[in-house]
């Protein structure tokens, strides 16, 4: 069965996450849409020049199976301030569907829009502080009902495996991990 990713960007979004989320879940089969939230041109955290498949604005009415925010600075920021965006997660966590954030995104983009609410999850550890005390972790990626939350782009390889185990199954994990040689 086709699975079908949204993966939003902005200005400033980490290169690395993107890409990693990106390629691992297109390894694994799933339909995975690049959406910009302004544009489709976008400039990444370290200067790396990315083309979105499409706007976040075209993406309003489609069904994904996940939704995956990579992290970044300020790239994190743009993505909380996508009234779009925020619609697209609550939707997401609301029907029950997958929802995933890398560094910085699970406090900058997930916390202030009450989608971490009464959740364990994990994040970049620059931004820590501030977050509900007994909710943080320190591990690598943290799977939470519907929400998948990594750490940072250290970890990003091993996030969007985790993805694919939740949309697929192991067996669909080691093939990729054979693929990549990991």
């Amino acid at each position: 069965m086709e699975k079908r990713v949204l993966v939003p960007v902005a200005d400033g979004s980490e290169e690395l996450e993107t890409v990693a989320i990106v390629d691992v879940l297109r390894r694994a089969g799933a339909t995975v849409v690049v959406a910009g939230v302004k544009d489709v041109a976008i400039s990444g955290s370290k200067g790396i020049k990315l083309i979105a498949d499409a706007k976040v604005s075209d993406c309003l009415h489609e069904l994904f199976d996940l939704i995956a925010l990579p992290g970044g600075m300020p790239g994190a920021e743009h993505l909380r301030d996508s009234p779009e965006l925020i619609a697209l997660l609550k939707g997401q966590e609301g029907a029950g569907r997958l929802y995933a954030a890398i560094c910085a995104s699970p406090a900058i983009v997930l916390y202030p829009h009450g989608l971490l609410r009464d959740k364990r999850f994990t994040c970049h550890p620059n931004f820590v502080q501030g977050m509900p005390q007994g909710q943080v972790s320190a591990e690598g990626v943290v799977v939470q009902g519907n929400l998948v939350t990594s750490r940072g782009a250290g970890a990003a390889v091993e996030f969007a495996l985790a993805l694919v185990e939740l949309l697929y199954d192991d067996e669909k994990v080691q093939e990729v991990r054979r693929g990549m040689a990991i």
